[in-house]
């Protein structure tokens, strides 16, 4: 409730804010019966439907709100529901930036752990090489390999190995 008072000023916008998250909330239980094994895809497809429905035209209901930060959020979410419920209907699409946020902390630990870098180039380099760790993470690939292989590489002025699949 407290994200709720810090965006919302009015009574209006609480009630907008309290709406959509109720919906999103009845929404990601389904969701977890779902990946409990609750129900199969073709049930959450159906249960979810009414939810969508009532999420699009809550914030329909608000394109016009005379508070503007009511009034953009509608209207953003209004713009791009189809895309809000992909997770519902495509296998391996997941509901949250969970997934990314795991695959960025070792990252941000280093990063805080070495006080970042002291140029534009170790940056770049330095971004560059932790890209190469996580896909070779994601990939089952052993990242001291990938590497070995794309200096020795470098140096035999052969093309460089790829990380796309």
């Amino acid at each position: 409730m407290l994200g709720i008072q810090t965006f919302a000023r009015t009574t209006a916008a609480e009630r907008f804010c309290r709406d959509a998250l109720a919906l999103t909330a009845r929404l990601f239980r389904l969701w977890r019966r779902f990946r409990g094994g609750g129900m199969d895809r073709s049930e959450l497809i159906r249960k979810s439907i009414p939810l969508q429905k009532r999420f699009f035209a809550l914030c329909e209901q608000h394109l016009d709100s005379e508070e503007e930060e009511v009034r953009v959020l509608a209207t953003a979410l209004f713009k791009h529901c189809d895309r809000l419920f992909v997770f519902i209907e495509h296998p391996g699409v997941e509901p949250t930036n969970n997934s990314a946020e795991r695959a960025l902390r070792h990252a941000v630990i280093w990063r805080k752990g070495c006080f970042g870098n002291q140029s534009a180039k170790g940056e770049v380099a330095t971004a560059r090489l932790l890209t190469v760790a996580r896909t070779c993470v994601t990939q089952s690939r052993s990242t001291l390999e990938f590497l070995s292989e794309s200096v020795r590489r470098h140096r035999a002025g052969l093309p460089p190995l790829s990380l796309l699949q």
